[in-house]
């Protein structure tokens, strides 16, 4: 019954009278432009905490603040409302939008995001090809390189679309090549898995090949509530990074209800994730599975200031023999999970987490969030490190127009996760039965990509002097205490010191006495620096330099590396790789 279990309660559900958008693909530079919109003019018209975003919510915050005299948007913000209006046209409300003033062949690019359009009343059909093209050079003395070449060969399409305009439809699929640099090929030896991806084979010599493949139905249920299985990846939270749940790892099939009705937005989100793809468990045909149920609720308190509440339990098979599937228990749409949980006596893990965004001024948004693993008040005031105090936050500030400069943008953010953060246990003594239970998806976090055990800051300056011309200048510093003997995330090391948030949580060194950091200190500082150039709607050059330097007590993780590289992309966002 597990394998049915989504589709089966998806398609009960499938009564749809109301008509239905499909999503915005998670893109930080677009995503960036839409929040700013909703800072500047305090608009409370997206609930930004919950990506991605409708189409029809972009294209409606769009029309709506090109058209409001008061607020003071500069030309180019002008402009990138009609961008996004161009991008969303099916749902803006203005007649040309979108309309390409010279179709190529009449029939091609009619509109000025869509290579081929098909626009009746009873289909609506999207088609777009995917480019990414990327060639760099690297440089790493302390690993012995002193000029690699790393690449990326990205192809395939993009559809999107409705039928009868009450059920969307979705699907991006690409072939992939690439020669990722050092620090990722360390990261994809560690995991198994290529960040943001999964399974992958070898090409050529040391480089991967991989598909990487999301779509999905959606339509309404009612006015207010909608619905949407597929298999892709979702975003909680308003930082550069999410504690709570980030799109970090590979795609996964999931089902989502989304309910807003009056000044709240209520998130449903059931998934189904790969457990272990090290091979730790044999005898099965697929990667065993694990499952997720997530509940997110937000309220409006005002229109430029919302509270959240957060909780998900992740769970899977019991053991080899016992195969659990999804458990019918946790499709409560409003009931705790820790209450599930206590009932049916589960070896699963639940969190709980509280978020805010506060927007002021018309140029700044603050946010916070915190995440509940574990918690003791007596233990936290003890003050005695005990191993369960695991309780991470997230502070933020974003600043637009810094200085009275138009289009200049600022963000500073700064995580905390202690160690152990997002580990589970074993009840096995011959196996790590804690992979059904931790917070991943293919052996990668479903959180911050560094794990646990860490300390880190961000600051991303952003300037868009024109249009067409984005500056973006990041710098990630992170402390972090690896564990100090082998970097197998699928195996126990000699010592776990709470970073590696694959490991079973009894294999800790000690109860007491912990901090953040402790085990193999190790300091990353990332430094980049990005020139992005809009051809064309949607087609980009992107020119990037990146400096990375990991400095740790253990001088297998040391490395210097420079890479330089430019990138041709077409209708696909940018690859980011910050950790």
């Amino acid at each position: 019954m597990r394998k049915y279990t989504f589709l089966t309660l998806f398609i009960l559900c499938a009564s749809s009278n109301f008509a239905q958008s499909v999503y915005a693909p998670l893109d930080k530079d677009y995503y960036d432009l839409i929040d700013r919109l909703d800072i500047k003019a305090n608009s409370g018209n997206i609930y930004t905490s919950s990506k991605p975003y409708l189409r029809k919510d972009i294209a409606a915050l769009a029309d709506t603040l090109i058209k409001d005299s008061i607020f003071h948007f500069s030309a180019v913000d002008k402009r990138n409302m009609n961008y996004l209006q161009n991008d969303n046209w099916e749902w803006s409300k203005l007649s040309d939008s979108g309309n390409s003033k010279k179709p190529i062949l009449k029939y091609l690019y009619r509109k000025k995001n869509d290579f081929y359009t098909v626009n009746t009343k009873a289909f609506q059909l999207q088609i777009n090809p995917v480019l990414y093209f990327t060639y760099g050079k690297e440089s790493d003395p302390l690993e012995g390189i002193s000029s690699r070449s790393d690449y990326l060969n990205t192809r395939g399409a993009e559809i999107r679309g409705s039928i009868d305009g009450k059920v969307g439809f979705y699907s991006l699929v690409t072939d992939n090549q690439a020669l990722f640099p050092q620090y990722v090929d360390d990261r994809i030896a560690a995991t198994g898995a290529i960040p943001g991806e999964g399974y992958w084979k070898t090409f050529k010599a040391n480089g991967y090949d991989f598909y990487s493949v999301n779509g999905y139905i959606d339509f309404n249920i009612t006015k207010h509530i909608s619905t949407q299985f597929g298999q892709g990846t979702n975003f909680i939270g308003d930082g550069y990074r999410s504690l709570m749940l980030s799109d970090y790892s590979g795609n996964y099939l999931f089902w989502k209800i989304d309910t807003k009705v009056w000044k709240f937005e209520y998130i449903n989100l059931y998934g189904e994730m790969v457990a272990d793809n090290l091979g730790h468990f044999t005898g099965d045909i697929n990667y065993p599975r694990k499952y997720m149920a997530l509940h997110y609720l937000v309220f409006h308190v005002l229109k430029n200031f919302d509270i959240g509440a957060f909780e998900n339990i992740t769970f899977g098979n019991t053991d080899s023999i016992h195969n659990r599937g999804y458990d019918l228990y946790y499709l409560n749409p409003i009931i705790f999970y820790n209450a599930v949980e206590n009932g049916l006596g589960a070896p699963d893990k639940d969190h709980i987490g509280f978020n805010f965004k506060w927007n002021f001024l018309h140029h700044f948004s603050l946010y916070g969030t915190i995440f509940l693993d574990e918690f003791n008040l007596s233990q936290i005031t003890a003050g005695t490190g005990w191993w369960a105090n695991k309780q991470a936050g997230q502070i933020g500030l974003k600043y637009i127009d810094v200085f009275g400069i138009h289009n200049l943008d600022l963000q500073l953010e700064g995580n905390i996760v202690p160690p152990y953060t997002y580990t589970h246990f074993s009840y096995s003594t011959t196996k790590n039965y804690s992979y059904y239970s931790n917070y991943t998806n293919d052996d990668q976090p479903l959180a911050d990509p560094m794990g646990a055990n860490f300390y880190e800051a961000i600051a991303i300056l952003k300037y868009q002097p024109t249009f067409k011309l984005t500056l973006t200048g990041k710098l990630i510093y992170t402390l972090i205490g690896l564990d100090s003997a082998g970097i197998d995330y699928g195996s126990a090391p000699g010592q776990n010191w709470g970073s590696n948030v694959m490991l079973d949580y009894n294999t800790r060194m000690h109860d007491y006495g912990n901090f953040i950091g402790q085990g193999a200190r190790t300091t990353i500082e990332y430094l980049s620096f990005g020139v992005t150039y809009q051809v064309v709607h949607n087609m980009f050059i992107d020119l990037t330099a990146i400096h990375r330097v990991e400095n740790s007590k253990i001088s297998y993780y040391n490395s210097d590396d420079n890479i330089f590289s430019i990138s041709f992309r077409w209708n696909i966002a940018k690859r980011l790789q910050e950790f």
